[in-house]
């Protein structure tokens, strides 16, 4: 049963996980467009997906990743192939290239959290955080699709 309390945590943890998004999001090494780098972050969680897929977990229109599919093809930082399930349908997979620039461009993210996280929270928030972040991930993929394994 859903509390006030229970709203009122889920309101604060939506804020500050959005204003948190807000602040990481700005520190990048600025290889890839942020829409760039939220397709191959999918494809990296999720694996191998269509572009309609993509778009779904993206909560964008497929023609609106169409430049952006083809310019990742183009760098040859993803590849499409056709759906063995269903021959009109593409699968796009995140190359071992395009893997290696996810990593570069996530890189600046990471080390300033981690700066952040040592400078303003105790040894016993950190262990709390790693906890919470644990939580959220889970929280992430609840009642989210099958996906398809990356091949």
């Amino acid at each position: 049963m859903r509390t006030d309390t229970d709203l009122a945590v889920a309101r604060r943890i939506r804020v500050g996980v959005a204003a948190y998004s807000e602040r990481i999001r700005a520190e990048r090494a600025g290889f890839l467009t942020l829409t760039q780098t939220a397709v191959l972050g999918q494809l990296y969680r999720h694996g191998a997906l269509t572009p309609g897929e993509i778009a779904d977990r993206l909560r964008a229109k497929p023609q609106t990743l169409t430049r952006v599919f083809a310019t990742l093809q183009e760098r040859g930082l993803i590849t499409r192939t056709p759906d063995p399930d269903d021959r009109r349908q593409a699968l796009v997979t995140i190359t071992d290239q395009g893997r290696g620039m996810l990593h570069v461009e996530m890189r600046p993210r990471d080390r300033f959290a981690a700066a952040l996280i040592t400078q303003e929270l105790t040894a016993a928030e950190r262990d709390l955080l790693a906890i919470a972040a644990d939580l959220l991930e889970r929280l992430a993929t609840a009642g989210a699709p099958p996906v398809r394994a990356e091949p």
